[in-house]
């Protein structure tokens, strides 16, 4: 989860900078002074970047959100067994990958003499050490913001799905909502009465979100998302209390899910695990960034057994029944009522900081055409039209398992797994990798690749299928009134 309790100024100028922008940029800006010696990575006399403990907090804050809470279905996709082992192997995966573009970024600073790089800046470097990729290097560069783009923006039609699937279950349930919270027979709120369409809801918050978005730098929402960093670490804590205590035993859940439903396990986990954007930032950042390694170890670590525990634990609880988002499984009672209503306000502030990365690519370019006088208004207006976009294809596919698999698989798969191994090779070239660093890259591209495959085909498929049933649905009930 991002979150801006560190945010500082980045001033309108910076609506016009050439540099790519991420999450972290707005969450911890670059000190002043000079920038770190390249021969080891450290600011020499350097005391305003962050600590071991600030980076670590920013990364805990990058890697958790809505995908934490969507595991226990990814685990019900893969299996009891099958789905912890998968977690963890997609972990060190990942981690490696978050290892690798840090390597890479780091040899060609030096060969470049720059203080740090883009990760798409990573890329076009890294493709001008291989002759005939040489004049196409650009496309590098471009091809990874799109798919910063595309995962952003992503995010946001999670988050529209989010808030609009769990404040419409506080709502329908509401009259009935007792103090008691023990479980009942389905393991799932009751829904007492029957509201409008979740599509409906995610109308309601537009205009909220637009002005949100509206906001003119991300400092003044600093008070906030500490606030909503608090409130969702709480949230957490209860939904952990509430599944742990309520397992049942026997458990008689399948150790191994469906074939077919695995690469919707693929989707999930790699969109839960997709905070790669943040790594570059975050080791920039440092006050002395060849420490950044122990934390990425650890952080990661954290991440991994918390998504492996309560992806397990959120099954063994709630058994076939798991909701895309382990919320939507909570007990009608005023505890975790409110459980829902803090984490949508944390995911409805976080908003603004996962729109921050396509709103400062996209949006400069335009602005920079338009005379002074217009510039503001043509700002306000793109911000509008991204949020209502993404509105829309919320709309268009409500199912918020689905669309968090289909993030996952479409464009996290890319930059979390597919690009950094590629990075690799091209980086080191011309200097020797060995076969076997080779071979491995290799491997873990092609895992990214057949994911992406597979994964956005199963989660198309079963988006068209809902759709239609849907209808059908729709269609019967009309004919029998």
């Amino acid at each position: 989860m991002m979150a801006s309790s560190d945010v500082d100024s980045r001033g309108e100028g910076s609506l016009f900078s050439d540099q790519n922008p991420s999450e972290m940029d707005a969450l911890c800006p670059s000190p002043p002074g000079p920038s770190r010696p390249q021969r080891n990575y450290e600011r020499i006399g350097e005391q305003t970047g962050t600590s071991f403990c600030q980076t670590l907090i920013h990364l805990l804050k990058g890697n958790i959100g809505t995908g934490l809470l969507g595991l226990p279905l990814a685990v019900k996709n893969a299996g009891l067994v099958l789905g912890p082992v998968s977690l963890l192997c997609m972990g060190v995966i990942a981690v490696h990958c978050m290892r690798v573009l840090v390597k890479c970024s780091h040899h060609l600073s030096g060969k470049l003499s720059r203080p740090s790089l883009t990760y798409g800046e990573a890329v076009q470097y890294g493709m001008e050490n291989v002759s005939w990729l040489r004049r196409h290097s650009q496309w590098g560069k471009q091809t990874v913001n799109l798919f910063l783009i595309i995962t952003q923006l992503g995010f946001c039609c999670v988050y529209f799905v989010f808030l609009s699937d769990n404040i419409k279950q506080v709502v329908e349930a509401a009259n009935a909502t007792t103090f008691s919270c023990q479980i009942n027979h389905t393991n799932q709120t009751q829904v007492l009465v029957p509201s409008f369409d979740s599509r409906l809801y995610m109308l309601c918050f537009l205009p909220a979100v637009i002005l949100l978005v509206f906001t003119p730098n991300l400092k003044y929402l600093a008070p906030l998302s500490l606030v909503a960093n608090l409130v969702m670490t709480a949230s957490l804590v209860l939904i952990y209390f509430y599944s742990i205590t309520n397992i049942t035993y026997p458990i008689n859940l399948p150790k191994v899910g469906r074939a077919k439903d695995y690469p919707l396990f693929f989707g999930t986990a790699i969109f839960a695990f997709e905070g790669i954007g943040v790594v570059l930032p975050l080791e920039n950042k440092m006050q002395r960034p060849q420490s950044f390694i122990p934390v990425l170890y650890l952080g990661m670590g954290i991440v991994t057994f918390l998504y492996i525990s309560l992806g397990t634990i959120g099954y063994m609880c709630f058994g076939e029944h798991i909701g895309g988002s382990i919320t939507l499984n909570l007990p009608n009672c005023w505890t975790y009522q409110a459980v829902k209503l803090l984490y949508c306000f944390g995911i409805f502030i976080t908003f603004a900081l996962q729109f921050y990365v396509p709103a400062e690519i996209l949006i400069p370019p335009v602005v920079a055409r338009v005379s002074p006088r217009w510039e503001r208004a043509v700002d306000l207006l793109l911000r509008t039209i991204l949020v209502i976009f993404t509105c829309a294809l919320a709309i268009l596919i409500p199912e918020l398992d689905l669309v968090i698999s289909l993030v996952g698989s479409l464009s996290s798969s890319f930059l979390a797994l597919i690009f950094p191994p590629l990075l690799q090779i091209v980086t080191f070239h011309s200097e020797g990798l060995s076969p076997l660093a080779t071979l491995k890259n290799i491997i873990i591209s092609l895992i990214g690749i057949v994911g992406f495959l597979t994964g956005t085909y199963i989660a198309i498929e079963q988006i068209i299928a809902r759709n239609a049933l849907k209808h059908e649905e729709t269609f019967s009930t009309y004919m029998v009134q």
